[in-house]
């Protein structure tokens, strides 16, 4: 009987050194005066930022969920990597921390580096414009656990904030004004709903054109990010919800102390086109729950500093915090 070699059972070694030399540039693109060594090592290395009192660290973690199914279909791989970054540096400033660094995790049936590489080109991009370091990731090849087609993806952000900065709920009260901070589009939530209401029920392909351009244009655009705006407005800003699964509904409540409620003008809301086509199909209900029906964020602000946050950003009002029940109030 011959031998074997762990190539043969379906894991190839130089496939993984090769993807590693590919994506070094697009890796070393995101790096920042403190970054610690380079790639290759056993941990990423980063130096705590100067110039905090009581500097807290924060983590976030997350994944892209069934969006991936799409990129996957549709071959299209470039985008996925900024959702994943995305996902979890916008949660990381709802806690007012400043995203330093990231790390991946790429799981797969069969690691063809290109793809791997557009994958990972993503993710950098999604550094970039998050202002944090890629300072490390995983790629796992694994046949049997995946199909040779599929892969899986989980990042991880850690960041830093003032801890006298992060107890946000304490500075919320009546009053105050609810900004609006568009999204880019479904972001990375509710994506097995879209795919069984576009596919499933309605039998739309992703070639199918969509308000004038493919389907597939509208459904893989990228999460995006707000690092900078949070950076820029952070004097102004006193609390901050990003609006995932759960939608309005679910996550706004999260920012609120007890005996608050948001009340929120829904027309003032500016539904993507993409939500309105699937209200059609979806009750609305339903759809405040599941989406973020155009609304990325929310911003809590006092009304003397609204004025200064919608100039030097494309947020807009849509309602105001009083007093009542904890939750969302639409009227």
């Amino acid at each position: 009987m011959s031998n074997i070699s762990y190539k043969d059972a379906g894991v190839d070694i130089d496939a993984g050194n090769d993807f590693v030399e590919a994506i070094k540039s697009d890796v070393k693109s995101t790096f920042d005066k403190n970054v610690i060594g380079g790639i290759g090592s056993f941990a990423g290395a980063y130096a705590l930022p100067t110039g905090y009192k009581e500097p807290i660290i924060l983590s976030a973690t997350d994944g892209v969920g069934t969006k991936l199914k799409l990129a996957i279909e549709s071959g299209k791989l470039d985008t996925v990597g900024i959702d994943l970054v995305a996902m979890c540096v916008n949660d990381l400033i709802c806690n007012f921390g400043t995203p330093m660094f990231f790390l991946d995790y790429y799981a797969t049936g069969k690691l063809v580096p290109a793809n791997a590489k557009d994958v990972v080109a993503g993710i950098a991009e999604g550094c970039r414009r998050s202002e944090c370091s890629l300072v490390g990731g995983e790629t796992a090849e694994m046949p049997g656990m995946y199909s040779e087609d599929d892969f899986d993806l989980a990042g991880f952000s850690v960041g830093i904030a003032e801890k006298s900065e992060m107890d946000t709920i304490a500075n919320v009260k009546a009053g105050q004004v609810l900004i609006a901070m568009p999204s880019s589009g479904v972001h990375s939530n509710g994506y097995s709903l879209v795919r069984k209401l576009f596919f499933d029920k309605l039998g739309m392909s992703l070639t199918d054109e969509f308000d004038g351009k493919p389907l597939l244009e509208t459904l893989l655009a990228p999460t995006r990010i707000y690092v900078k705006e949070f950076k820029t407005n952070k004097e102004h800003i006193k609390a901050l919800a990003h609006i995932t699964g759960g939608g309005i509904v679910e996550n706004l409540p999260r920012v609120l102390p007890e005996g608050l409620k948001a009340v929120v003008t829904k027309e003032d809301i500016r539904v993507l086109p993409i939500f309105e086509f699937m209200s059609k199909h979806v009750d609305e209900e339903e759809m405040y729950r599941a989406f973020n029906m155009g609304v990325g964020m929310v911003w809590v602000a006092d009304k003397a500093d609204v004025d200064a946050i919608l100039e030097n950003t494309d947020g807009y009002v849509i309602g105001h915090l009083a007093e009542g029940t904890k939750g969302v109030e639409f009227v």
